[in-house]
């Protein structure tokens, strides 16, 4: 009985009375820590890789998709997407253009103001010819009625005018009036009047235009020509690269309106 209680007494129990060799056994704080880091970084791992595999599954999808269905599609939906294509192409081509345009004249003000100065300055020119506020020179003709007998009428004179006017004539003055889209002839034979101005035989006609036009327009049969001889009298055309018609007429004052500040 004594030996069998010495043997029990030298058996390691695992009570508070445990051996070193069993404490080494178990593992350290430091190793149990390091372990967690190991396996939260693992799992990191799995998930991001994870996100990662279904993202690609989803567009490889989403491609095979549209593939599939590009590829089932008949031949005319294929030219009218096609088409659809060219056409969002072009207008947004066209977009561009304009929107360079734009630019390009907000950065050009000054050149784009010298233009629009320049382009007022000769609408005002034009103008200013048209109503006989001023002198202007150019290819035309001279044109001389004769009067001997002061048998020309005003009706005769006037014919001459819009005959002139309907050839083409820019501009035209008789004797040293000005002749304007108001004008008017006045009197009677050898006592004509030109808006209230006495002008006298022979009727002296210059006229910018195109020669041979306003030549050929006053020498047509039954015309200006033909009736100034009916007259009595004769009609001489002088064609000429540099006519001057410097007569000018007075512009009217405005008796109600006025310019704005």
């Amino acid at each position: 009985m004594a030996d069998e209680d010495t043997s029990r007494e030298s058996t390691p129990d695992d009570g508070p009375g445990a051996t070193p060799q069993d404490d080494a056994a178990r593992p350290s704080l430091w190793h149990r820590l390091r372990h967690r880091r190991r396996d939260r970084l693992a799992a990191a791992l799995i998930g991001v890789l994870t996100l990662l595999l279904g993202f690609a599954f989803a567009v490889q999808v989403r491609s095979t998709d549209t593939d599939t269905a590009y590829t089932g599609a008949r031949e005319e939906d294929l030219v009218s997407i096609l088409d659809q294509v060219n056409a969002r192409e072009d207008r947004l081509r066209q977009q561009i253009s304009e929107q360079r345009a734009a630019l390009e004249q907000l950065t050009d003000t000054d050149s784009q103001a010298a233009a629009a100065l320049a382009e007022a300055q000769q609408r005002a020119t034009e103008l200013g010819i048209l109503n006989g506020s001023l002198a202007a020179q150019g290819p035309g003709l001279r044109m001389t009625i004769s009067d001997p007998g002061d048998d020309i009428t005003p009706a005769v004179l006037l014919n001459a005018v819009q005959e002139l006017r309907g050839a083409g004539a820019e501009t035209m003055q008789v004797d040293d009036v000005r002749i304007g889209v108001s004008s008017a002839i006045t009197g009677s034979g050898g006592a004509l009047q030109i808006d209230g101005q006495d002008v006298d035989a022979p009727y002296v006609v210059l006229v910018i235009g195109d020669p041979q036009v306003l030549a050929t327009a006053m020498d047509i049969p039954g015309g200006v020509s033909a009736a100034v001889r009916r007259e009595g009298g004769d009609v001489t055309i002088v064609q000429s690269d540099q006519v001057v018609v410097d007569a000018l007429r007075p512009l009217d004052q405005p008796q109600y309106a006025q310019p704005t500040d």
